[in-house]
């Protein structure tokens, strides 16, 4: 009987032991449920954006390089073929970059990424494609005029480049009426934050 007793007299004191220890350590685990956490962050789909003119332009000009895009590639033989490879470059990188930008401002995203200027992002993608566009059209036309393709290749690249010349005269007109003040506003805050910071440490008295 005694034996039985320790023995339930252990096992209690072990139990609780573990409780308290259990209790006291701080490695608790969550009780929050996967599910329920926030993945997306908040992402959604700006509808005024894609309404806005930056938004209608950009997306005719992805369709547009897509199908720039698509009349280089259905050309079989070339002589010579420099003009043919260079336009496929320009056109397959400017649909690339301006998709990934479409997809960036239409989901919200670029306000997760508040470090980037992401209008001055826009403005040199769009005055880099109008320049390699035209420059890749002129070249296509001059060196390959021969068959069906390469004409209508030649075609969508001077109308692509059409679209992105406005987007550029555009963005430019936004880059100087809002984002210059933006600019200066967002160093004056920092400057600011960074004084009053200091000040505050200056201000905290010496623990030791």
């Amino acid at each position: 009987m005694r034996n039985t007793e320790e023995a339930e007299g252990f096992d209690g004191e072990a139990s609780n032991t573990s409780m308290i220890s259990g209790a006291s350590s701080p490695y608790q685990p969550t009780t929050e449920p996967v599910h329920s956490r926030n993945v997306l962050g908040g992402i959604r789909c700006d509808f005024e954006y894609l309404k806005s003119h930056f938004g209608i332009l950009k997306a005719v000009e992805v369709a547009l390089a897509l199908i720039a895009f698509i009349c280089i590639e259905t050309i079989m033989l070339c002589l010579p073929c420099g003009g043919v490879y260079f336009f496929e470059f320009v056109s397959c990188s400017a649909f690339v970059i301006t998709g990934v930008l479409l997809l960036i401002f239409s989901l919200s995203l670029h306000t997760k990424v508040p470090h980037v200027n992401w209008s001055l992002t826009d403005l040199v993608n769009t005055a880099a494609s109008t320049f390699f566009f035209f420059l890749a059209s002129v070249v296509l036309a001059a060196l390959n005029h021969k068959s069906g393709a390469e004409i209508a290749a030649v075609i969508f690249g001077f109308l692509v480049t059409c679209v992105y010349a406005v987007n550029t005269f555009l963005a430019v007109k936004r880059w100087r009426m809002g984002d210059g003040r933006s600019v200066a506003v967002q160093t004056s805050e920092y400057m600011r934050a960074r004084t009053a910071s200091r000040g505050e440490m200056e201000a905290r008295p010496d623990l030791a």
